[in-house]
């Protein structure tokens, strides 16, 4: 069937190939290319299509003709309707095989190497329970499902976006990907808040004064931290909350009151109160210790983030003579890690708060070797003069955000005259596309390993060990 037949609301029967990154089911009709919301490798599906575009349609399935052989039962009762999670139908061996194709396919297309493979896949042990950050929202405007009655109350929920719907939150009774733990504190808070008649804030009107929850779990070493994100000050309303938390579970070693004035939807205030107990909690990754505030970044999987930060270890070959620099490097989480073996490491990062919470968690693990500096790395650079008294890096790091290592950065790495490139990414698409370039300047590709990071999303982490020709 040529691409010229198919038509926008046509219906029809597509077998499903693999996964397109992102999630999307891939099927074939004379090699034009479908993509399937909602479906998974193995399945036969009735689909419609709603989209057509030059060289691809979009469809969706209105009916499963023949089940996937990868088909799982889907432990969350919330799955067919919440965002948080794309896969928990399809059998993890098979979702790791989905993402490590999907990489293939990406680093054969744009990085031009027709024989790719990835050489290492390290995928989770624990695949539910495993976030140690979690953030739900308050609305009133609350999603109701199908088999709910009229009588349902809409006007408060606690829980998570629906896909595609900024206004509209799924009530959510257990996440599985969050520790059980935090699964009690996310209802106890909900039934207080209710009991306090304390209003959800409304992201239409912006009126209503609970915005957020968020959660966070040290997982190794039991501290526990709940944030109330609240869209304006008032200590009168969100102390019996707090209180309440407190008093039903002393394990939780930090309340904090985040207040977030502006109308945009984030969990991150302009500034915060301490209800109760500390104003930070610490995890712990091999040797290291961190200390976590409430705004701070930090791997939100503790198990694989340290099998991430070994493979970077691994992966720089250090012997300790070496100067590391160490580029978008965040609260400084890999640069400690690299600083236990190398001569000297210099961490760039962007965001003030970031590089003091890195300045502050090297000298909690007296790490003296390591120094942090404020860059823009998009310019940083270009300028001599803000650089000019920094030394030669042996080995560069590099981990930048979803949109990947911008141009004028990308086009300074080989100036550096490093041996070694080591780039961890959150997103292959943008990865394989900066690794051509460098292909093109001077470096090979040497090495891809794979970190499952976050099962059952479609979230991809990978790390690429690049030498100097």
């Amino acid at each position: 069937m040529p691409e010229t037949t198919i038509q926008k609301g046509q219906e029809i029967e597509l077998t499903i190939d693999s996964l397109a990154y992102g999630g999307r089911g891939v099927a074939k009709v004379d090699g034009y290319v479908i993509f399937v919301k909602n479906s998974i490798p193995g399945q036969k599906v009735n689909a419609l299509i709603y989209r057509k575009k030059k060289g691809y349609a979009e469809a969706r399935p209105l009916e499963v003709l023949e089940e996937s052989p990868h088909i799982v039962s889907a432990p969350c009762e919330h799955f067919a309707y919440c965002g948080g999670c794309t896969f928990q139908q399809l059998d993890y061996a098979e979702q790791v095989n989905q993402k490590k194709q999907q990489v293939e396919a990406l680093f054969r297309r744009q990085a031009g190497i027709s024989d790719f493979t990835i050489d290492e896949v390290i995928p989770a042990d624990q695949q539910f329970h495993y976030r140690n950050k979690m953030e739900f929202s308050f609305s009133n405007r609350r999603w109701t499902l199908p088999d709910e009655g009229d009588d349902t109350e809409r006007s408060f929920a606690l829980g998570l976006h629906i896909p595609r719907r900024y206004d509209k939150i799924l009530d959510i009774n257990n996440c599985h990907i969050q520790p059980e733990f935090g699964n009690e504190i996310l209802n106890a808070v909900k039934t207080k808040a209710r009991e306090l008649k304390l209003k959800p804030y409304d992201v239409k009107t912006h009126n209503g004064f609970l915005r957020h929850l968020v959660m966070r779990f040290g997982h190794n070493t039991g501290d526990i931290m709940v944030n109330l994100v609240t869209s304006y000050e008032n200590p009168e309303l969100i102390q019996p909350l707090a209180d309440h938390i407190h008093e039903t579970f002393p394990q939780v070693t930090s309340v904090i009151n985040n207040i977030n004035t502006r109308k945009a939807d984030i969990a991150f205030g302009e500034f915060e109160t301490l209800l109760h107990g500390s104003p930070t909690i610490t995890e712990k990754m091999g040797k290291l210790t961190f200390e976590i505030s409430a705004n701070s970044f930090f791997q939100t999987n503790s198990i694989q983030a340290e099998k991430l930060y070994q493979t970077v270890l691994v992966g720089v070959e250090i012997t300790g003579e070496e100067i590391v620099f160490d580029l978008y490097c965040g609260t400084g989480s890999i640069s400690l890690f690299l600083a236990q073996n190398a001569k000297e490491v210099h961490g760039f990062e962007l965001i003030t708060s970031a590089v003091e919470d890195a300045t502050r968690n090297a000298m909690t693990n007296i790490i003296t070797n390591v120094r942090f500096h404020k860059a823009n790395l998009d310019f940083f650079f270009k300028k001599e003069k803000t650089h000019k008294d920094l030394p030669v890096p042996d080995v560069i790091v590099i981990d930048p955000p979803r949109a990947g290592i911008h141009k004028d950065m990308l086009k300074a790495l080989p100036e550096f005259g490093a041996e070694r490139l080591v780039y961890v990414s959150c997103n292959p698409t943008t990865q394989s596309r900066d690794v051509a370039l460098l292909m093109e300047n001077g470096y090979g590709l040497k090495k891809l390993t794979m970190v499952d990071m976050f099962p059952h999303t479609p979230h991809i982490e990978t790390v690429g060990i690049l030498e100097k020709n």
